[in-house]
């Protein structure tokens, strides 16, 4: 049997440890949105292909596609994370998660803009954790590198001035909990994309 995109997503991720590595296994995830992930290289994550440290040396553009009406009166605005769960590595977790972007009031291209072709969500506001490209150690094998869209509670949705998120030094990256920042601020997720880069 044929899987539609978003649940071939669902299995994708729960086959590759993203559930429960990254995602809480309750409440089931279910995405909602096609979440693209293009680096200036041209190189995509595409769940979980295999990049290099050059591909995604700098800030990617997102794009995505809701294929349910949100459920908000208004304009919905998203928050996007990048988070390693296998840092130092996959088989030694113990800094899991580390946070290397973190960025809210994203938005989608307006419908005029779509007809031109060009679908890159529009961020709208600095980034809370600026992009911090994946560097995996010498030896520490494929990391996986989560791509999380989450739907806002409100158009009006920021992040405190004094919020651990804010911290970003490489030392206060570290040891960061996507599934529990989402909860704290009433995030919603409704996509997830990986790409792994290898540590060689």
């Amino acid at each position: 049997m044929l899987l539609d995109p978003l649940n071939a997503v669902r299995e994708d991720i729960k086959g590759n440890g993203i559930i429960p590595d990254v995602i809480p296994v309750d409440p089931p995830f279910h995405p909602k949105a096609l979440l693209v992930v293009t680096f200036p290289t041209g190189q995509e994550a595409l769940l979980g292909n295999t990049l290099t440290k050059t591909d995604t040396d700098d800030e990617p553009t997102v794009a995505f596609t809701p294929m349910q009406v949100p459920d908000v009166a208004d304009e919905p605005t998203y928050t996007l994370v990048m988070t390693d769960p296998d840092a130092p590595s996959r088989v030694n977790p113990k800094f899991r998660e580390w946070r290397h972007w973190v960025v809210t009031g994203v938005k989608a291209p307006p419908t005029s803009v779509i007809e031109t072709g060009n679908l890159a969500a529009q961020l709208t506001k600095p980034a809370v954790t600026p992009y911090y490209p994946p560097t995996p150690p010498p030896g520490t094998g494929k990391h996986r590198y989560v791509l999380l869209l989450y739907q806002e509670p409100n158009v009006d949705f920021s992040i405190p001035e004094n919020a651990q998120e804010r911290k970003n030094e490489p030392a206060n990256r570290k040891n960061w909990n996507a599934a529990g920042f989402a909860e704290k601020y009433g995030l919603k997720l409704v996509g997830v994309n990986y790409f792994v880069v290898v540590g060689e």
